[in-house]
């Protein structure tokens, strides 16, 4: 029996509206997720976003879902939600390949933490996301590093969707799922969420458990959501985040959204820095003023920081390199090497074999004394606000050098704010904040760990007094 087709607004409509919309039964969960399923192959695939369509087991867990909401078996607002999660995430008997021909047809026996845990919420995972091969952390310089190709961004094609987790910008952003959850390990999230004009929310470190992720950093990893708003983040993270005994790396922490809770704005303390937006490019600088503007008239307080002085990007990469060479030895001394689709990260991933113990232990201790110094930082402050990146998405031909902005001298401001929260385990969301052209801009909220209610609650704030979250690029039949 042929499906009837919902409404072409239910691509960018939020969880809680596609929720209402089930439980109205203005269209059944069968045939929200084949129109979705229709619209990820079609358009997800010529924007090479899609690494494996999950078309027939997606519609056989949406019949559930409509045998359930018929018996009025309720589990939550991601019941019946179609979303797609990036392909370092294992789902049971489906290929897994991390972005990279070397691992074309691997397979788990166990789905990954997060994914069992939407699926007993209730979500319809319809689709693996492309990402950047290996996750991208040792040093690739092309967009085309990746098994699916470069990612193009759905609001101009010939620009780049933003690493590693790209598949997850250019899905949520063009409405072919609701949601996607991404990882990061240095940027990963933040960077295609600002590139791409969606929200993205980077967990505190341990709060989300990875088994089942493919690993490139145990002390860096990270899973999150991407998402249309920071309500919809907040709703998948409640689900997603929690103790896990099985991963190393769990902080043994729950989180509940519970935005009725939240602190109102005006008991917040924000830090920024006055020369971040000096260093903006020129086509972005204005958006990312009127962000500062908008979140000033919110009532919060405001006080102008630096950011502590470490060398941020070397103590990262020679943690996540020696890390990284640690976890894919097996691959850098075989011949897998050779099938990797960037040479340079092939080269660099190689090199990060001669990081030395003491280089990779002097890391570490360094990185102690950056968590202190953020401890101490955050004392006068509740949350840092910070442009996502200093420029929008670079040019597909360009590589992937996009988003530094313009050298000015002066104060340290953020620089260096992305290695830097990563280093620290700290919270972070980006937020949709306006256009350089045609291309998206994001602000980023940085809070210290466990900080996500009041960096969502900000979020929703400023989320409400703008559009931006709202606007969608016009991405019609591929």
């Amino acid at each position: 029996m042929a499906t009837k087709t919902p409404p072409g607004d239910v691509f960018f409509a939020s969880i809680s509206e596609l929720s209402t919309r089930l439980r109205a039964k203005e269209f059944s969960c069968v045939e929200l997720t084949t129109a979705f399923c229709d619209r990820l192959e079609k358009i997800g695939g010529a924007h090479n976003a899609l690494a494996l369509s999950l078309r027939k087991s997606a519609i056989k867990k949406a019949k559930d879902v409509d045998g359930d909401l018929k018996r009025e078996r309720t589990r939550g607002p991601l019941q019946g939600i179609p979303y797609g999660a990036k392909d370092l995430l294992a789902v049971k008997k489906h290929p897994t390949e991390w972005g990279s021909r070397a691992f074309a047809g691997q397979t788990f026996d166990e789905d990954a933490f997060v994914i069992k845990k939407l699926d007993a919420a209730g979500a319809i995972l319809i689709g693996k996301l492309a990402m950047i091969e290996l996750a991208g952390g040792v040093g690739y310089q092309t967009a085309s590093a990746s098994s699916t190709g470069p990612a193009q961004n759905p609001w101009d094609r010939t620009h780049w969707a933003g690493g590693s987790s790209s598949g997850a910008g250019v899905a949520t952003a063009a409405g072919l799922v609701t949601f996607a959850l991404g990882s990061e390990t240095s940027g990963s999230i933040i960077t295609p969420s600002a590139f791409c004009g969606v929200t993205g929310l980077r967990p505190t470190y341990g709060l989300v458990s990875r088994r089942g992720a493919m690993s490139l950093s145990w002390t860096l990893d990270k899973i999150g959501p991407m998402c249309r708003s920071a309500e919809d983040c907040g709703l998948v993270l409640h689900v997603i985040a929690g103790a896990d005994p099985d991963d190393p790396g769990s902080a043994k922490k729950g989180f509940a959204y519970v935005p009725q809770f939240d602190r109102k704005i005006t008991d917040f303390t924000i830090g920024y820095a006055p020369i971040d937006f000096e260093r903006a490019s020129p086509e972005a600088e204005p958006a990312l003023r009127a962000a500062l503007a908008v979140m000033k008239s919110s009532g919060a307080k405001f006080k102008e920081v630096d950011i502590p002085a470490f060398p941020y990007g070397a103590i990262l990469e020679t943690i996540l390199g020696a890390e990284a060479a640690s976890i894919f030895e097996d691959v850098i001394r075989g011949d897998k090497l050779q099938q990797m689709a960037d040479p340079s990260q092939a080269a660099t991933l190689k090199a990060s074999l001669d990081i030395t113990a003491i280089d990779y232990l002097k890391a570490q201790r360094i990185r102690s004394l950056v968590r202190a110094a953020f401890r101490e930082f955050y004392y006068d402050i509740d949350m840092l606000l910070t442009p996502s990146r200093l420029s929008p998405a670079p040019r597909l031909a360009d590589g992937v050098g996009g988003g530094e902005g313009r050298t000015v001298a002066g104060n340290r401001g953020f620089t260096g704010i992305i290695p830097a929260g990563n280093l620290a385990g700290l919270p972070a969301i980006s937020l949709p904040c306006g256009f350089a052209g045609n291309l998206p801009v994001g602000i980023s909220l940085v809070g210290r760990p466990w900080f996500e209610n009041h960096l969502i609650g900000v979020g929703r704030v400023f989320q409400e007094k703008t559009d931006w979250h709202k606007r969608h690029p016009q991405v019609g039949e591929a």
